[in-house]
């Protein structure tokens, strides 16, 4: 499976719940499948969806998603040991493991390669962390989200893109909804 059929399949799951996701294709994907109010679409920040998460999960008691890729995750990894020490049971951080910078072209990442972010994650002190394959997303999510623990869900997928057009929804107006969402 890549990435957009993954999300396809999840996105029932994540109707209810407090989703940031990543930037480039992952959320141009989601806006696809499943535009709403709950989302926050990332437009310009690579690297910080599972920063951005993370805050937000500690700020309000709701359930936060947090849709990451590898590549992201790797511009950005001070964010798991700050995650790790501070843990808050409403996040879910799943990385979407496709071994490659999927926005840009596919090049290759070093998850793709030696790195394995599962244990970077375990290193950092994370102690949930739940590495699956593709077509047990939907599964392992469900079970992270019920579980009520922080988890890092490394999602191993193949790499590969659809084609669609960038969201032209203002930014301003993502904020807002988004935080309209929260407040609800």
């Amino acid at each position: 499976m890549i990435r957009s059929e993954i999300l396809r399949e999840i996105a029932p799951i994540l109707r209810d719940k407090l989703v940031v996701c990543n930037i480039g294709l992952p959320s141009q994907e989601l806006h696809m499948i499943d535009d709403n109010e709950k989302n926050f679409y990332m437009l310009g920040t690579m690297g910080l969806s599972s920063s951005i998460g993370f805050g937000l999960a500690l700020a309000q008691d709701k359930t936060v998603i947090s849709i990451d890729g590898d590549g992201s995750v790797l511009t950005n990894l001070g964010t798991l040991p700050t995650i790790a020490n501070n843990a808050v049971d409403n996040f879910v951080l799943m990385i979407i493991d496709n071994g490659s910078y999927g926005s840009t072209g596919d090049q290759p990442t070093y998850a793709g390669k030696k790195t394995k972010l599962e244990e970077v994650a375990k290193a950092c002190g994370c102690e949930n962390v739940v590495v699956c394959q593709d077509i047990d997303t939907g599964k392992c999510l469900k079970a992270a989200i019920d579980s009520k623990k922080m988890t890092i869900l490394v999602v191993k997928c193949d790499s590969g893109n659809i084609k669609l057009p960038v969201i032209t929804m203002d930014p301003v107006v993502i904020k807002d909804r988004f935080m309209k969402a929260i407040a609800s």
